[in-house]
C-alpha cells in the first residue's frame, strides 16, 4: 500500500476513534454541574432541623450540625459521580482520577506559597488585626484558634465549610469541565465555574430576610447582591490557584484564611489599642494620666495605624500581583494557564 494511502487511512481511523471515544459532553457536564449545586444547596429547606425560620437562624448550633451532615452526604454522592464519569468516559486510572480532583500529590511546598500569596493580599488587614488591635498575642498563645474551633460556628466557617464548597466547586465540578469535550478554554474554567459558586450563596436571601423580617428589600436585595459578587471573585481566584496547583488541599486552606480575614477594610480609619498611662496597652498609672493626654495620645496613634494599614494594604495588594504567577507555578498544574506577559526570571 502507497505510504501516502496508509497515512490517510490511518488519520481517518484515528479520527473515527475520538469521535467514538465516550468523553463527556459539555451538555452532560454543565447538567452535572447544576445537579450537584442543588443537591448541595436544596437538603437545607427539605427538613425542619436544617430550615431557618423567624425563631431559627441558620448559626443555630442544631442548624449547623444538620447541615453538615447533610452537606457530607451530597459531596460523598457528587464525588462518587464525578469518580465514576472519568473512569468510564475516559482513560483515566485512579492516580489520574485522584489528580484531577486535587488530591492527589499533596504538594506541601505550593500549598505553602499559596497560603503566603494570599496573606500578601491580606496584608493590611493582618496588620490590623494583629498589630494595631494586638490579635498578635493570641495567634501566639493559640487561644484564638481554640476559642474559634470550639463552637459550631467556628467548626463551620473554617473546617466544614472550606472543605466541602472546594471539594463540591472546585475538585468536582471544575475537573468535570476539564474533561469537556471539546476543550473549554482556560479562561473559561477560571471566570465561569466560579458562577455556580456565587449562586450557591444566592439562597442567603431569603435566610436573611426570613430572620431579618423588618430589614428593608433594597438593602437585604443589596446586601445578596454583594455576597454573590465576592464570592463569584473569590471563586475565580480559587479556581485559578486550584487549576495552576493541581491542590485541593490549597484552595481549602487559602478559603478558610478568606473565611476569618474577611474583606479588607477599603476606607475609614483603623483603631489602635488602647493607652493607658501613657503606654500602648500598658496598666493605668491613676487618674491623673487619663483625660486629655489620653485621648490626644490615642488619636494620634489611631492615625499612624491608619496611614500604615493603608500604606500596606496597597504594597501588600501589588506585591500579590508581581508575585501571582511565580508563587503559584507548580508541575502538578490541571490546565496549562499561561501569564498575560512574559514574566521576569
Amino acid at each position: 500500500m502507497p505510504p501516502t494511502l496508509y497515512n490517510r487511512l490511518s488519520s481517518i481511523v484515528k479520527k473515527q476513534e475520538e469521535v467514538e471515544a465516550p468523553m463527556l459532553s459539555t451538555t452532560l457536564v454543565v447538567a452535572l454541574s447544576v445537579a450537584y449545586t442543588a443537591l448541595f444547596v436544596l437538603p437545607f429547606y427539605l427538613s425542619p432541623t436544617t430550615r431557618p425560620s423567624p425563631t431559627l437562624s441558620r448559626d443555630a448550633p442544631s442548624v449547623i450540625r444538620e447541615r453538615i451532615r447533610f452537606v457530607t452526604a451530597s459531596i460523598t454522592v457528587s464525588t462518587c459521580i464525578t469518580s465514576y464519569m472519568l473512569s468510564t468516559r475516559s482513560d483515566d486510572t485512579i492516580s489520574t482520577i485522584a489528580h484531577s480532583l486535587g488530591l492527589y500529590p499533596i504538594n506541601l511546598f505550593s500549598i505553602l506559597k499559596t497560603l503566603f500569596l494570599t496573606a500578601l493580599l491580606f496584608a493590611g488587614p493582618l496588620f490590623e488585626k494583629g498589630v494595631a488591635e494586638g490579635g498578635h498575642r493570641e495567634w501566639l498563645n493559640g487561644r484564638l484558634l481554640q476559642e474559634t474551633l470550639s463552637s459550631w460556628i467556628g467548626w463551620r466557617n473554617y473546617i466544614a465549610g472550606p472543605f466541602t464548597e472546594e471539594l463540591l466547586f472546585r475538585s468536582n465540578i471544575v475537573s468535570l469541565h476539564t474533561h469537556a469535550r471539546p476543550l473549554l478554554p482556560a479562561a473559561t474554567l477560571t471566570f465561569a465555574t466560579p458562577l455556580y459558586f456565587g449562586i450557591a450563596h444566592v439562597h442567603h436571601f431569603y435566610e436573611y430576610k426570613l430572620t431579618h423580617p423588618y430589614t428593608p428589600w433594597l438593602p437585604a436585595l443589596l446586601r445578596s447582591v454583594i455576597q454573590f459578587g465576592y464570592t463569584t471573585v473569590f471563586g475565580w481566584y480559587a479556581t485559578f490557584i486550584f487549576l495552576r496547583t493541581g491542590s485541593l488541599w490549597a484552595v481549602v486552606l487559602i478559603h478558610a484564611q478568606c473565611n476569618w480575614m474577611g474583606l479588607p477594610r477599603i476606607w475609614g480609619r483603623v483603631g489602635g489599642l488602647e493607652v493607658q498611662g501613657g503606654v500602648v496597652g500598658g496598666p493605668t498609672r491613676g487618674k491623673e494620666d487619663s483625660g486629655t493626654n489620653q485621648n490626644a495620645e490615642e488619636e494620634r496613634l489611631g492615625f499612624v495605624w491608619t496611614v500604615m494599614y493603608y500604606s500596606i494594604l496597597v504594597v501588600g495588594a501589588f506585591a500579590w500581583w508581581q508575585c501571582l504567577w511565580i508563587l503559584t507555578e507548580s508541575d502538578t498544574a490541571l490546565a496549562d494557564i499561561k501569564p498575560p506577559l512574559p514574566q521576569a526570571r
